[in-house]
């Protein structure tokens, strides 16, 4: 068994209208949820499928953290889609230098954190103190630096080169591996 804690504002999100998320995450991930609506606490237990019993804790994380329970779930779809999240509190000095910095990474109108994800191929939140991306490795290694390089000051057009090289070499990548 296994133990996540969601934020008070999120649990109705991961249980959904009339229980429907809840079960589809039971279903899906073959996995019995109990859910402590008041502390917020997730216990999974695992049914018979040891390997989505393993990615259910961070599809009930990713829902805590942001994300719509289509997109959490979208990592039992994709064999190498996961969750990172990024502590901002870990790269601040108080309140006031996580807000100047979260604001940094959403950008005026959400622009910024619309392109990291439109760049990288990654879904990307930001919720709380944390950055969540959901994506395959190497689209999670281009949200991480992207977020590293605004986290350190980088002018938002030196971010945005790199999202756009790094987007293409993706690109690039995907074209010479597809059949022709």
């Amino acid at each position: 068994m296994q133990h996540v804690t969601v934020p008070q504002d999120r649990i109705g999100v991961v249980i959904g209208a009339g229980g429907e998320t809840m079960r589809e995450i039971e279903s899906r991930a073959n996995v019995r949820l109990d859910i402590d609506s008041e502390s917020g606490s997730v216990a999974i237990e695992e049914l018979d499928d040891p390997v989505a019993a393993l990615v259910a804790p961070d599809i009930v994380r990713a829902i805590g953290r942001g994300f719509t329970p289509e997109t959490a779930l979208s990592i039992l779809d994709h064999d190498l889609r996961t969750l990172d999240l990024i502590d901002l509190t870990e790269h601040t000095r108080n309140d006031n230098d996580l807000q100047r910095k979260k604001g940094r990474i959403i950008g005026e109108n959400g622009r910024t954190r619309e392109l990291i994800e439109e760049l990288s191929g990654a879904n990307v939140v930001i919720y709380g103190t944390t950055v969540g991306a959901i994506g395959g490795p190497e689209e999670l290694q281009v949200v991480r630096r992207a977020v590293g390089m605004l986290l350190d000051g980088a002018p938002h057009g030196a971010v945005y080169s790199y999202l756009e090289r790094k987007s293409n070499e993706l690109n690039d990548d995907v074209s010479f591996s597809a059949p022709r």
